[in-house]
């Protein structure tokens, strides 16, 4: 039984359309034969969307209790017996009923997949979990209900379903949407042109990148080699010189010429020859390109301009940025450069931009690099031409054209071949120029000539020190060479170890960067990271990067074991053995990354348990005290009134009476705070932001304490605050309710309010004996009281409460010391946008 197939609509904001799209592809499945079943739609009484349920078969909900209330929710066993082709189940990101089988909705999902059934499901951009503070940086709103990224990106298909702004709101503004009384609130807030606006975009980027990622996959798996320009990638060439910052701000200015622009910056560490790239430079350049949206790559190559072209085709770039030649005039005769090579050889679908920048023609600083000491096939052609052909050519010239140079001249001639053999050729060609050229000398210019025979016993030596000689610079230029060669795979390793424990010391802790680093460096086609218990359990998959990673390390390419039950896995070629050294460490790496990505969650996990208890435990402690004082009191009020063997007189029940109504305001109180306390920390606190005045708001904060212990300063022509009103309220009373426990008596707490900037302040001033500078935040922490608080005075949520709620309207609160002797409770709030002091004046 195969695995289902999940369709998501993926839509910016509600109302959009994408239960009706759902639906209106179920029907056409249908019309097709195709056995499918509502199994959770929610229609919202929308008309529209609920007509499109009828001829459509739905599968009864599940009915839940919670908290003495009854709650429906998608019956996945139904489902699962059921057994349709295709489930549709709407909202994704939904979160299912404490008691239900699963959490999430998309768990749900999950099962009827594994199941073999096939999903039609919707979500929201916002509700995707990594776009969590983006878009309550937009709305002002935090989304609590979110699915995972890869949920939705492992979706066989996504459909964008789009809208307007303006067409968005006209469809609000009909009905279509929400509850006639509750449009203008969501027109007001959350669906404001600008968050529709910029939850658009998110959404049409979003997808983009999962549409770019079908592509790369389809190319991979299609061995596309040919350029497709559907958006425009610019790939910068950095040599690790001084130009690389030019040529970066270039590439970005080009990539913002057109939408979705994208800059891949890569340095690639030559293996033929030793380079001069400055690691401080490459960090500042990598610094820069990150902080204008790009992203930098370490790739390693033989031949600098075709492996830069490997790489741009590769991510299916559409042009590249490269610097003018820092080389001198006489240094091209070594070859046209990289920048030349590269345009010869980009092809039609690749173009190549060469800037100008301040270094052009200033040298690099010394000779330039030779171009390989790994011979090249051409070359080692050219060097056995030149020892093998070198020589009889230079015969016949010097037996025609220059009959008397004379012995010693025509041997340091054939000597020089033998040299330029070595340079070109190695050590073969030149063994092969000084044989054939001691030969050609004995036969052509040492007597008797013609023959092989010597006269001159003086000749024989010479003849004998020039192969020596030429045997001596052969074996030496040729060693050089191999050093040449060593020195350079060295120097680039150690570049690759350097970026490596650069990622360490920059807390680069991603496992799927690092194996993407791992495929880009070494070329491969895709990299995974397997693990398995023990030698008889089966290899499971920790990260994968590249399309169809391999899920045994028998089956890939290149294997790199680490430890006894973990491997790095790599398809795409056969790497050389020089190159395992390198990848150890970057197996290595992985595998710490993965222990420290996995102690982290533990750690998270245990520091949430621990915090649990301890909320626990202090609940306990107030429980069987603070809230059992109050409760003491009203039953022994209650006791004493149904008493038939007192006679109360009207006074003394009214005081009972006056105990039992103050005892439930305190017990109100506490459980309200508690309650809280719950919401702040299980995060379902959500402020509902718009512009008030704080003189609307503070007034009625101050209901719970006497009348003549607050002293209000709050000026008519004060700003107004972007807050929750309800929230600010609770804050301030509790803040409020605070300092009047700990004010001295017949002393009132002042309450003012002043802006500041862009902020506004109220503080909160009383005359008690204030805190200690290192209790000052101590005070803020739940079941927390100060000095000599008497017990049933509260359980110590007031200020964690106030705190809380101040900062999910973005706003602050902290304590101040009060000048003369007391402490000052600061409450910050933002200022509502175009409400500036000068915006308001007292009325006449």
């Amino acid at each position: 039984m195969g695995r289902g197939k999940l369709r998501i609509y993926l839509g910016a904001a509600p109302g959009v359309g994408k239960t009706y799209a759902m639906l209106s592809e179920a029907h056409r499945r249908a019309e097709r034969g195709t056995d499918c079943v509502v199994a959770f739609v929610e229609h919202y009484h929308r008309p529209r969307t609920e007509v499109m349920l009828h001829g459509l078969e739905q599968i009864a909900r599940g009915q839940l209790a919670y908290r003495g209330t009854a709650f429906t929710e998608m019956d996945v066993d139904a489902v699962l017996a059921r057994r349709p082709q295709v489930a549709l189940v709407d909202e994704l990101a939904h979160t299912n009923v404490p008691g239900s089988r699963n959490v999430k909705r998309w768990q749900d999902v999950e099962e009827l997949l594994a199941a073999g059934i096939d999903v039609i499901s919707t979500v929201n951009i916002q509700h995707l979990e990594s776009l969590g503070d983006v878009v309550e940086s937009i709305t002002g709103v935090r989304q609590q209900e979110t699915v995972p990224d890869e949920v939705v990106r492992r979706a066989d298909q996504i459909e964008l379903v789009d809208m307007s702004p303006q067409a968005l709101r006209r469809r609000m503004a009909h009905g279509n949407v929400y509850q006639p009384d509750k449009v203008d609130a969501a027109l007001s807030n959350y669906f404001r042109p600008g968050n529709l606006t910029a939850l658009r975009e998110l959404a049409l980027l979003w997808v983009a990148d999962r549409v770019d990622e079908y592509l790369r996959e389809y190319r991979g798996e299609h061995r596309v080699q040919k350029i497709w320009g559907s958006r425009e990638r610019i790939v910068v060439g950095l040599t690790g010189g001084p130009e690389g910052r030019t040529l970066i701000r270039r590439a970005a200015r080009l990539a913002e010429k057109g939408a979705g622009g994208e800059v891949l910056a890569v340095y690639i560490a030559r293996s033929d020859g030793l380079t001069a790239a400055s690691p401080k430079e490459l960090a500042v350049q990598r610094t820069l390109v990150e902080d204008l949206g790009g992203t930098f790559h370490h790739v390693v190559g033989d031949d600098i301009p075709a492996a830069l072209l490997a790489f741009a085709r590769g991510v299916n770039a559409t042009q590249i940025v490269l610097g003018v030649s820092r080389r001198k005039s006489w240094q091209y005769v070594f070859g046209p450069g990289v920048g030349a090579t590269v345009a010869r050889e980009s092809g039609p679908d690749l173009d190549v931009h060469l800037i100008t920048h301040a270094e052009v023609g200033k040298g690099r600083g010394g000779l330039p690099v030779p171009r390989g000491a790994r011979l090249g096939r051409l070359r080692i052609l050219w060097g056995w031409a030149v020892g093998v052909l070198g020589p009889a050519l230079l015969t016949f010239l010097l037996t025609v054209v220059a009959p008397e140079v004379g012995l010693a001249n025509d041997m340091l001639l054939f000597l020089s071949l033998t040299v330029a053999a070595a340079l070109l050729g190695g050590l073969l060609p030149a063994l092969a120029s000084a044989v054939v050229g001691s030969l050609l000398l004995n036969w052509f210019f040492t007597p008797p000539v013609h023959t092989l025979t010597i006269a001159d016993p003086k000749n024989i030596v010479a003849i004998a020190i020039f192969v020596g000689v030429a045997v001596s610079v052969a074996s030496v230029v040729d060693l050089a060479a191999r050093r040449t060669h060593q020195a350079a795979r060295l120097r680039a390793e150690s570049e690759i170890l350097s970026f490596l424990a650069g990622n360490v010391l920059r807390g680069e802790t991603s496992l799927e960067a690092l194996l993407e680093r791992v495929r880009e460096t070494f070329g491969m086609e895709s990299a995974a990271l397997l693990e398995r218990a023990s030698e008889v359990d089966p290899w499971t998959c920790a990260g994968s990067v590249g399309p169809g990673p391999c899920t045994n390390p028998e089956h890939a390419d290149v294997d790199v074991p680490v430890g006894d039950h973990m491997a790095l896995a790599l398809t795409g070629r056969v790497l050389p053995a020089e190159d395992r050294r390198v990848l150890a460490a970057f197996a290595a790496q992985a595998a710490v990354v993965l222990d420290r990505r996995r102690l982290r969650e533990e750690a998270d996990q245990a520091r949430t348990l621990a915090e649990g208890n301890r909320i626990r435990t202090a609940l306990l402690a107030a429980v069987s005290h603070d809230l059992r004082t109050p409760l003491a009191g009203i039953k022994a009020a209650v006791s004493s009134l149904r008493s038939d063997d007192v006679a109360w007189s009207e006074e003394d029940e009214a005081e009972l009476l006056a105990g039992i109504e103050e005892g439930a305001d305190r017990l109100d109180h506490l459980v309200g705070n508690l309650l809280d306390m719950s919401r702040l920390q299980t995060g379902t606190v959500s402020a509902i932001v718009r512009e008030i005045d704080l003189d609307e708001v503070v007034p009625m904060a101050l209901g719970g304490v006497p009348e003549d212990s607050v002293e209000l300063d709050i000026p008519e022509t004060l700003p107004m605050v972007d807050v929750d009103k309800g929230l600010l309220e609770r804050a301030v009373a509790n803040v409020v309710e605070n300092a009047v426990k700990y004010s001295p008596p017949g002393t009132p707490v002042l309450v003012s309010a002043s802006a500041i900037a862009d902020r506004v302040e109220v503080r909160v001033v009383d005359r008690g004996p204030g805190v200690p500078d290192e209790a000052k935040e101590r005070v803020f922490e739940p079941f927390q009281r100060y000095g000599d608080a008497p017990r049933g005075a509260g359980v110590g949520l007031g200020l964690a409460v106030a705190r809380g709620f101040a900062e999910a309207m973005d706003g602050t609160l902290h304590a101040e010391d009060t000048p003369g002797g007391g402490l000052t409770m600061v409450l910050s709030l933002p200022m509502a946008q175009g409400s500036g002091p000068e915006a308001r004046t007292p009325a006449a």
